[in-house]
């Protein structure tokens, strides 16, 4: 760029770059400066939103989401599905998102036959692959389910193309599974024969779109069955993705449209959650994180990308009805606590009482901190997933509002999978209402953290044996239609 100043793929990957390196504000400037240049290069709008979002920058905030939305209908490669998941609400319009990255960023792919089956193996022989295999919520959410599949049926392959930083968790992981793989150095095509050479029966991509994916081993057809799961709550709207693990909650009955992937509905919730996870004993004084010694605490720790104004809206007239009460964030980067109380200000909201928390270095302390609030806050149209398996577990009540995609449904999942359905609301109306009830009726809070506490070791959610042997019928049954020479087909797994 010294030598070539408007040189557009360079000001992209700047931009690119400086996103990832968490300088959303600066990675803004590149994206603006490209766009001066070049109005439609190929997913610089979405890019430049994701990163005014990461800012808490919502100048012109509707129109950003019906331009994005109007460019995806029309097949423009506008922005990447992963960001899309919280700009739109139409679950159609996610699926030609992700249609058209697929078009264009896996056309390269070698073309090649469907592997298998493999009808001989004495264990179905499944491989999970992802970036994710170290301190990070996948991980976190699925080695439960590692160390308990049963080595009767099943041969378990960890396939790991992210970072080897090591961790309690990565080493908790590679012990979890029969055998661990580190492909970082290989290239796609390598992986794929690796995986067939291993004879693998079913690959479960636990990326998606997600950061450090690699779409084009499975673009590639590493496996005769391949599993969209886990790490990214939509369709990939891939030909080559035959399923996609969900519940009833998550994909209702009649939006199989929506999805290029068969559903699978597993009968209690989709997302595994580990019944071991540690969390340290005692909490911090509120003090000592910045939170006012007594008053009510609304807690939301979603990343800044998943806040909207219209959210923040309601929160903020929370704040001005609930006399005493603070909202505790997360400081995502710098430049949130600075955007955020101004915009709180705006709304006629003094900024300190918006506290926030920075990120803890270990899990089982940031876990802790969720016991000095009284109510989480979920967001809008991207809910929080792992957040809320975390605040639930440390008994910490989280109110949602239904979406209309996958990536809103979540929370509503996981509270109906805890027992809790109370909390789930179906407008931004009812959301706001039951805040302001919870917060000014300490009894009815007290009763449902009560009954939270007795709920969690009781009901589905954290029961991580039960979500096993669920999973487990649905990858024995996708594979014996596989074997059977049946095509892929929606499937319903009933509950024990």
């Amino acid at each position: 760029l010294a030598l070539d100043p408007d040189n557009v793929n360079a000001l992209f990957n700047l931009g690119t770059a400086l996103r990832d390196l968490k300088r959303p504000r600066d990675a803004v400037r590149s994206y603006e400066r490209l766009l001066a240049i070049e109005a439609d290069y190929p997913y610089a709008a979405g890019f430049l939103f994701y990163s005014k979002r990461q800012c808490c920058d919502w100048a012109d905030f509707a129109l950003w989401v019906e331009r994005l939305e109007s460019e995806v209908r029309r097949g423009r490669p506008v922005d990447s599905p992963f960001s899309f998941l919280a700009v739109s609400s139409l679950p159609e319009v996610q699926l030609r998102c992700a249609r058209t990255w697929v078009a264009d960023k896996c056309k390269a792919a070698i073309e090649s036959a469907r592997p298998g089956p493999y009808p001989h193996h004495d264990r179905v022989r499944i491989a999970y692959l992802s970036a994710d295999f170290g301190d990070h919520p996948v991980a976190q959410s699925i080695v439960g389910l590692f160390e308990l599949h049963d080595r009767s049926r099943f041969e378990i392959f960890g396939v790991s193309f992210g970072p080897d930083h090591p961790s309690a968790m990565r080493k908790r992981v590679q012990h979890a599974v029969d055998r661990f793989i580190d492909v970082r150095g290989r290239s796609d095509r390598d992986v794929v024969e690796l995986l067939r050479c291993l004879e693998i029966d079913i690959a479960v991509d636990l990326n998606g779109y997600t950061q450090g994916n690699r779409a084009m081993i499975f673009a590639q057809r590493a496996a005769p069955l391949q599993v969209n799961y886990l790490g990214f709550a939509g369709s990939t709207g891939a030909g080559y993705m035959d399923y996609i693990i969900a519940d009833r909650c998550v994909i209702p009955p009649g939006q199989e449209a929506n999805f290029s992937e068969q559903v699978v509905r597993l009968p209690d919730n989709f997302l595994v959650c580990d019944r071991k996870r540690d969390t340290s004993a005692l909490a911090p004084a509120r003090e000592a994180v910045g939170l006012p010694a007594t008053g009510f605490v609304f807690c939301s720790f979603n990343n800044s990308y998943k806040i909207t104004p219209y959210m923040f809206d309601i929160w903020m007239r929370l704040l001005g009805r609930v006399n005493g009460s603070v909202l505790w964030l997360f400081e995502d980067n710098p430049i949130v606590p600075e955007r955020l109380r101004a915009e709180a200000e705006a709304r006629g909201i003094p900024g300190r009482r918006l506290v926030f928390a920075r990120r803890a270095p270990l899990l089982a302390d940031h876990l802790a901190r969720y016991r000095l609030a009284d109510l989480f806050l979920d967001t809008l149209p991207y809910n929080a997933h792992v957040t809320t398996v975390d605040a639930l577990w440390t008994g910490l009540p989280v109110l949602t509002c239904m979406g209309s995609t996958f990536a809103g449904r979540v929370a509503g999942s996981l509270l109906h999978a805890v027992g809790l359905p109370e909390l789930v609301t179906q407008s931004p109306a009812e959301y706001e209402t039951i805040a302001l009830q919870l917060a000014s009726d300490p009894a009815r809070l007290t009763g449902l953290k009560a009954r939270l506490a007795s709920n969690r070791m009781t009901q589905p959610l954290f029961d991580t044996d039960r979500f096993r042997r669920h999973i487990e019928r649905a990858l024995l049954l996708i594979h014996e239609r596989s074997v059977k020479g049946h095509a892929p087909a929606h499937i319903s797994i009933d509950a024990d």
